[in-house]
């Protein structure tokens, strides 16, 4: 998979209706669709199709949702979480999967691109055991690509995800 080009260009969308303090994310609202590729030394490489949606209700938020499916169109994974702003160019976001792992990020979003750091991860007590996260997100106009690097199951951070979506339905 190409990595986005550097010096990324937000999409801008005149007229939408965002909270002034997550104005400044509008180039990720939108729901995104594509491919991506994963790897891990404990299991078999794999690819999966994949649809995420950045959503606003006119809070100073963004809701996240994330879902991808197998060649035949049987679910893989999913999760959910809310993308904060605190300040100009500071992020908080909150994870939740169904496997049993919440993750707690800040990072940094700047010119089209959000850097994640995972400072809290918690497992539950039938989780895999998942001990830090990475995300990162660039997007030019209507392509997004990311970046999921994870340590679990003893393993130190490393390459577990990436995805090339398009966005395919324009925010209101």
């Amino acid at each position: 998979m190409d990595p986005a080009p550097q010096g990324s260009a937000p999409a801008s969308f005149p007229g939408m209706n965002l909270h002034p303090d997550i104005a400044h994310l509008e180039f990720l609202v939108g729901t995104w669709r594509g491919r991506g590729r994963g790897d891990y030394p404990t299991i078999d490489s794999f690819e999966y199709n994949e649809e995420v949606t950045f959503s606003h209700v006119g809070k100073p938020f963004v809701h996240y949702s994330q879902k991808t499916k197998d060649d035949e169109g049987l679910p893989l994974h999913t999760e959910t979480g809310y993308l904060r702003a605190v300040g100009d160019d500071r992020l908080e976001m909150v994870i939740a999967q169904p496997t049993g792992v919440t993750e707690i990020h800040e990072g940094r979003v700047h010119e089209g691109r959000v850097d994640l750091i995972a400072v809290e991860v918690g497992n539950s007590f039938t989780a895999k055991e998942v001990s830090a996260v990475r995300r990162s997100l660039d997007v030019d106009g209507d392509v997004l690509h990311y970046v999921l690097e994870m340590a679990a199951v003893g393993r130190d951070l490393q390459f577990h995800l990436e995805a090339r979506l398009e966005r395919i339905e324009q925010p209101h």
